[in-house]
C-alpha cells in the first residue's frame, strides 16, 4: 500500500510540474508573439483556452496531494481548543465528513461530466470536447477522498509540519 501511494505521489508531483511548466512556456510564448507584433498571434489564440484549462487541472490534481502534506486551508487554534474541551477525535470526524463530502462532490462531478459529453459541446479554439473540463474536478475530488480515506484509517499523516513539532 505504501509503495502504491509513493507512486502516486510521484505521479501527482510530476503532472502538476509539468503541467505548470507547460502552462508558463505556452503563456511566454504568447505574450511575445503579441508584443512583437506578428502575425502569427492571431493564429496562437488557442493558447489562452489551453492554459485555463491547464490550470483547471493544476487546481483540482493537486487537492489530494496538498491536503496529505497539509497545505489545505484550517483553523487549527479552534481545531485543537475544541479536541482538548471535549476529547472528540475531532481529527477523524473531519476525516470522515471530508470523504463523504468529497464522494459526494466526484459522484456530481460524473453526474455532469456525462451530460457534457453527451451534449457535444466543443470548444471554441481547440475544438476540445467540453466534458474535458468536467473530468478535472472529477479526478481532483476523487484523489481527496482518497487522501481522507487514507487519513481516517492512519495510513498517513495530513497534519502540518509546524503542528506536529508543536504536540
Amino acid at each position: 500500500m505504501r509503495s502504491a501511494l509513493s507512486v502516486l505521489r510521484t505521479v501527482e508531483r510530476c503532472a502538476l510540474v509539468s503541467i505548470f511548466l507547460a502552462m508558463a512556456g505556452l503563456y511566454f510564448v504568447n505574450v511575445v508573439v503579441r508584443a512583437s507584433g506578428s502575425p502569427l498571434a492571431s493564429s496562437l489564440g488557442w493558447i489562452e483556452e489551453a492554459v485555463r484549462l491547464m490550470n483547471l487541472y493544476l487546481v483540482f490534481l493537486a487537492l489530494g496531494y496538498a491536503l496529505e502534506i497539509g497545505r489545505h486551508v484550517a483553523v487549527d487554534t479552534w481545531r485543537s481548543r475544541i479536541a482538548e474541551a471535549t476529547r472528540l477525535p475531532v481529527q477523524r470526524i473531519i476525516d470522515a465528513v471530508g470523504f463523504l463530502f468529497s464522494l459526494y462532490l466526484v459522484w456530481l462531478a460524473w453526474k455532469m461530466t456525462l451530460f457534457v459529453f453527451g451534449s457535444g459541446q466543443k470548444s471554441p479554439t481547440l475544438g476540445l470536447e467540453m466534458g474535458w473540463i468536467y473530468v478535472a474536478p472529477l479526478v481532483g475530488f476523487g484523489l481527496l477522498a482518497l487522501r481522507y480515506l487514507l487519513s481516517f484509517l492512519g495510513l498517513i499523516d495530513r497534519t502540518p509540519a509546524r503542528e506536529a513539532d508543536e504536540a
